[in-house]
């Protein structure tokens, strides 16, 4: 299993490498002439659109390890900031804290 604190990076690596492989076939079927040229200009938009509906469905079925790895690297950080936000709270103000009222007992 992946390291947990690089799952994310590791998760972004990995789509964006799933994304240009995937451009690149593209590319290369358009230059074989596998798939139409485009209209005019437009051939980069178009290699681009069907590459990224290429690769979305791959990253889905090929990445779920790394998603899982990097879902529970976002939830234990969640949690240490849950657990310090309860701790700050619960912590007891010092007399140098408390309203003046309070501390000098008027209040």
């Amino acid at each position: 299993m992946t390291r947990p604190q690089h799952a994310m990076l590791r998760y972004t690596a990995l789509r964006l490498g799933i994304f240009a492989a995937c451009l690149v076939l593209v590319t290369g079927l358009s230059w074989v002439g596998l798939i139409p040229a485009g209209i005019g200009e437009s051939q980069p938009f178009w290699l681009v659109a069907l590459a990224i509906l290429i690769s979305a469905p791959l990253s889905y079925v090929l990445l779920r390890r790394q998603r899982e790895a990097m879902s529970e690297q976002v939830i234990d950080g969640v949690g240490r900031a849950k657990r310090r936000l309860r701790a700050n709270q619960t912590m007891e103000d010092g007399p140098e804290d408390r309203p003046r009222d309070v501390a000098t007992g008027r209040g």
